[in-house]
């Protein structure tokens, strides 16, 4: 059986599946002001989803995986956006640090995410990579994912 990384399945559905088996472990420690916080100055509504915390903090996980070390001040500039102004022009404007902090620190509570003492940022475990592999891999085989390799470990 060929392995199978993060950057072999569909980001969509990976995110997703890390959301629920993050949802589902319990262990993530939720802020209490999830249902109030907008993700940002340029928001002008918090997030419709109940579920956008263990999102977030699964797509960090990601991008972690795919790019690391990162601190959170590029985080905050990925999950920027556009301001708009009204009738005067649009400006880029940056994410909540705050949410983007607390779902680090949820990270690193679950041992996924440490300190990188190089070059300072965050960069992912040992485990935190195995998890994801694991997951990806059961994306890949169990998922929607059309991939002539896994065709018969399907069946």
């Amino acid at each position: 059986m060929p392995k199978v990384s993060v950057k072999d399945v569909n980001q969509q559905d990976f995110v997703k599946e890390l959301a629920n088996y993050l949802k589902k472990k319990g262990q993530l420690k939720v802020p209490d002001w999830v249902d109030v916080v907008k993700t940002g100055r340029f928001k002008e509504l918090s997030p419709s989803e109940d579920d956008w915390f263990y999102t977030r903090t699964a797509s960090i996980a990601r991008r972690l995986y795919i790019r690391s070390p990162t601190g959170i001040g590029a985080f905050i500039r990925v999950y920027g956006g556009r301001k708009r102004n009204g009738s005067h022009p649009a400006h880029y404007c940056v994410a909540s640090s705050s949410v983007v902090r607390k779902a680090v620190q949820g990270l690193e509570a679950l041992k996924l995410v440490e300190i990188d003492p190089e070059n300072g940022g965050r960069r992912l475990t040992s485990q935190g990579k195995r998890d994801l592999d694991r997951i990806a891999h059961q994306e890949m085989v169990l998922g929607t994912v059309d991939n002539p390799i896994f065709r018969t470990a399907r069946r």
